[in-house]
């Protein structure tokens, strides 16, 4: 049965990937001189889209379904009207949704490519999220990962490795990215980024002050849902 289903008394009870490091308790408004902001995303929706992008039957399903078109450009997302998705390969796309819309746009997508070579995954426990801002972020990224970072514009997403996690980076305006991670990685990877970033005055900020244009009203519908 979908969390989105359950009493609300359980579903607000729905753990973060992150949830053994009480970072409510660590948050604080930013002050001078804090170099890197941190904020967890918790309990997003993810699906896994997979389909050929030259398959107009398939390509037009699901556009059918998001509003527009599929990125068919390597390292790429786009906007739609029930969610982000971003280009993983030629054949895979992920969706990151509201999770109080993640079993209709699940539903929806299933129905629309029924009986066409295209598979869609509920991989939503599967998944993690960290938006990370500010004035030294770049830095904290070039200690993480081997990716030129400087030139991820917003608008693309790379996949990379980051210590021993695999890692998508997500540019969604120039103050910050999205680190999305599996969440059986999310102890470790959590651990890695403070560590890293503790040169640089790390803070766990409210998501409010460096929301992030994209996920962050996604975070604000499931709330309102719940």
């Amino acid at each position: 049965m979908s969390d989105n289903h359950i009493p609300d008394a359980l579903s607000a009870r729905l753990r973060s990937p992150l949830h053994a490091f009480d970072l409510a308790r660590q948050t604080r408004p930013p002050v001078t001189g804090d170099g890197i902001l941190f904020s967890e995303l918790p309990n997003l929706g993810y699906l896994i889209l997979r389909g050929h992008a030259s398959d107009a039957d398939f390509t037009g399903a699901v556009a059918s379904v998001l509003g527009q078109p599929l990125p068919v450009a390597p390292s790429t997302w786009v906007r739609t009207r029930v969610g982000v998705v971003f280009w993983v390969s030629p054949d895979e796309w992920w969706l990151v949704c509201a999770r109080v819309q993640r079993d209709a746009v699940c539903a929806a997508l299933q129905a629309a490519t029924q009986g066409l070579f295209a598979q869609v995954v509920d991989n939503s426990g599967g998944h993690a999220a960290v938006r990370v801002s500010g004035a030294r972020h770049l830095m904290l990224l070039r200690h993480l990962g081997p990716y030129d970072f400087e030139s991820l514009e917003p608008g693309q997403a790379i996949g990379t490795v980051m210590g021993k996690a695999n890692v998508t980076v997500l540019r969604t305006d120039s103050q910050g990215v999205v680190l999305l991670f599996r969440r059986s990685f999310a102890d470790y990877f959590w651990r890695l980024l403070i560590r890293t970033a503790s040169p640089y005055k790390p803070c766990v900020a409210p998501l409010s002050v460096h929301a992030d244009p994209v996920i962050s009203p996604m975070l604000a519908a499931s709330q309102a849902g719940h």
